[in-house]
């Protein structure tokens, strides 16, 4: 009897609920090693985004994730329903996984990617992919992280 009790309370603290996606972000995602602890730089970075006219879909600072909607980079402005995004060439979604590296720093992996068409019968994320050097993404996600690297340092 005490061995199931103790089994249920050990599984009811082991929750597999997270707010992180269930894939891992492209190869070609930039990474940066940042002097703070992971928690602190959702919230930081949720602030480089409005500063932006970037709206978040979802973050979570216990977690280390965060998602931005989709984002013209030519018109500056979020669409909040994937269907409705005007400009597939120019938009871009972003987003942000902030892991423990070693005490009291963290491995951040900030990943800028961009839909080439329009399919509802499949995944989103089957039709993603990383933009390209000269996109405006991409110096959107640089600037950011460069911002980041400023805010908390690097070892």
């Amino acid at each position: 009897m005490r061995t199931r009790y103790a089994l249920v309370v050990v599984l009811a603290a082991c929750t597999p609920i997270s707010t992180r996606p269930d894939f891992h972000p492209f190869p070609e995602a930039t990474t940066a090693l940042l002097v703070t602890r992971p928690q602190s730089v959702i919230p930081y970075l949720e602030t480089l985004l409005a500063a932006e006219n970037l709206s978040v879909k979802r973050a979570n600072a216990r977690d280390g994730y965060l998602e931005a909607h989709w984002y013209d980079t030519g018109t500056r402005r979020s669409t909040h329903n994937d269907d409705g995004v005007a400009d597939l060439a120019r938009s871009v979604k972003i987003r942000c996984w902030a892991d423990p590296y070693v005490p009291g720093e963290t491995m951040l992996t900030l990943e800028v990617v961009y839909r080439p068409r329009y399919d509802p019968s499949r995944l989103e994320r089957e039709l993603e992919f990383p933009v390209p050097r000269d996109h405006a993404g991409s110096k959107l996600g640089e600037k950011l992280v460069s911002k980041l690297k400023e805010k908390f340092g690097t070892p």
